[in-house]
């Protein structure tokens, strides 16, 4: 029976060891560098969203103030015409008492036609206003959900980085790029739009 090949089995094992330690330590380099990559995009999308929110309900707000204002026009608007029909029915009774009625009564007509007629133009500017504001708000609410979805995905690839460091599966770490690609795909189409 022939002699058998002795083969260095422990030299063998040393050198896979090494071999695998290497190619696990360049996987660790490369997770943890696209995971600080994704927690700089995440902590900058975290800003943009917290930012075009708190502008939104600003607007919100300023459109609200506005609504009042003009609330307050309208209200205006229609005490000056009860005050126009009270006077017409002031008018109207003294002519129907066969007697001309006092000038001040067609001088005060005249004055609260005019009142109604410029409280109607504010109330409608003031309307206006309130529009362009709240549209304003509705757009900024609208990047704040992109911006906010770019935080997710991009925490949940930080997530899958460390789990690949853990693990040290390539598998995972392809995911969580894969994620991260995603929402810096959506952060970067906010922030150049």
């Amino acid at each position: 029976m022939p002699e058998e090949i002795e083969i260095d089995t422990d030299k063998l094992r040393e050198t896979i060891d090494e071999e695998l330690e290497h190619e696990a330590s360049a996987l660790l380099r490369t997770v943890a560098l696209t995971t600080a990559i994704f927690a700089a995009l995440a902590a900058i999308s975290s800003l943009q969203a917290g930012g075009t929110a708190n502008e939104a309900l600003s607007l919100k707000t300023e459109a609200a103030r506005l609504q009042a204002e003009a609330s307050d026009q309208w209200a205006y608007y229609q005490a000056k015409g009860l005050k126009t029909a009270i006077s017409e029915a002031s008018k109207t009774a003294w002519l129907a008492a066969g007697k001309e009625p006092p000038a001040e009564i067609a001088v005060g007509e005249k004055r609260f036609a005019d009142d109604q007629a410029r409280s109607k133009a504010r109330a409608e500017e003031l309307e206006k206003q309130r529009d362009e504001k709240s549209s304003e708000a509705d757009h900024l609410m609208h990047r704040h959900h992109f911006f906010a979805e770019a935080v997710a995905l991009l925490q949940v690839a930080i997530a899958l980085g460390a789990v690949a460091a853990l693990t040290r599966k390539r598998v995972v770490w392809v995911g969580s790029v894969l994620l991260g690609l995603a929402g810096g795909a959506i952060f970067g189409y906010m922030m150049f739009r």
